[in-house]
């Protein structure tokens, strides 16, 4: 068994690799949840539907958010009835969100997404990494900000000052599943936004501890590869690296997978954590996701 942590873009890329030479049924993701909310009266859960379409092999790999070749009928019509949205939902991806606003009428996000990963024909398991609903801020210098309207109305453009969020409890399921693990995959997404609220669940960083645990930095050199991961951790006082993430991670992290670009670094980082894996971490295409997939593994399997 594999898990993986994941948040919104990143991860993703890797998980279309990782899923070409693991059998799916061995892999288990566990996904961010901090920045889900309703839009349009739906329920908004961005990462969790970017694995969910990036498993059932419909992910938009163009935008990394919503479906392949989507229309946006109903997104268009409310723009001309004057209620425009912030987020541009497809009317697909949209489907997926109404079933599950419905679905949690009756049902935890846990089990509705479980139910629609099984519609999807996806044999590994999904877990969102809580059932309850998460509060985020973007402290800025033009005020506090919702992270949807930091990230899209003012697409990260103002500067960063502080980043927080709430402590929420653990879906079930997440201490048996790392603890069940060959290894835990932190995958390359925000370490603020999307892997720091996974780690503040109670018993994961302990449960870390205990399973060999590989991160593919999201730094190279001294920005983020995609997103405003830079930001966040300049504001909080985190070097923008891979020596900056390995320090975040270093209490339970027994390997850094970093660009080759970054090679200078691997001194710095041996101070840290005794393995550093130097490859090329850029995905741009299936052969280069699936190549830093079998790095990543290498031994495990």
């Amino acid at each position: 068994m594999i898990t993986v942590l994941s948040g919104g873009t990143g991860t993703p890329k890797l998980l279309q690799g990782i899923k070409e030479i693991v059998d799916p049924k061995d892999l288990t993701i566990i996904v961010n949840t901090l920045e889900n909310d309703y839009f349009s009266g739906v329920y908004v859960s961005a990462d969790i539907d970017t694995v969910l379409y990036t498993m059932s092999d419909i992910i938009n790999d163009e935008t990394w958010y919503g479906v392949k070749n989507d229309t946006f009928t109903t997104h268009e019509r409310l723009e001309e009835l004057g209620s425009p949205e912030l987020l541009r939902i497809g009317d697909i991806d949209r489907a997926t969100k109404i079933q599950k606003t419905l679905l949690m009428q009756n049902h935890s996000l846990q089990e509705s997404v479980d139910i629609q990963r099984q519609h999807m024909g996806i044999d590994s398991k999904i877990i969102p990494m809580s059932n309850e609903n998460s509060d985020i801020k973007i402290i800025t210098d033009i005020g506090e900000l919702d992270f949807h309207d930091f990230l899209i109305k003012h697409a990260s453009q103002p500067e960063v000052l502080d980043v927080k969020f709430s402590k929420v409890k653990p879906a079930s399921g997440i201490i048996e599943a790392i603890n069940n693990s060959k290894c835990v995959i932190i995958g390359p997404s925000n370490p603020i936004t999307s892997i720091s609220p996974i780690l503040s669940l109670d018993g994961v960083r302990d449960a870390l501890k205990n399973t060999h645990v590989i991160a593919v930095s999201p730094i190279i050199g001294n920005d983020s590869v995609s997103g405003p991961a830079s930001k966040f951790m300049k504001a909080l006082g985190i070097e923008v690296s891979s020596v900056g993430i390995a320090k975040l991670y270093e209490d339970f992290l027994d390997n850094i997978v970093i660009d080759q670009k970054d090679i200078a670094m691997k001194d710095k980082l041996n101070d840290i954590i005794n393995k550093v894996t130097i490859t090329n971490t850029i995905m741009n295409n299936l052969d280069a996701k699936k190549n830093l997939a079998k790095i990543i593994l290498e031994g495990i399997l």
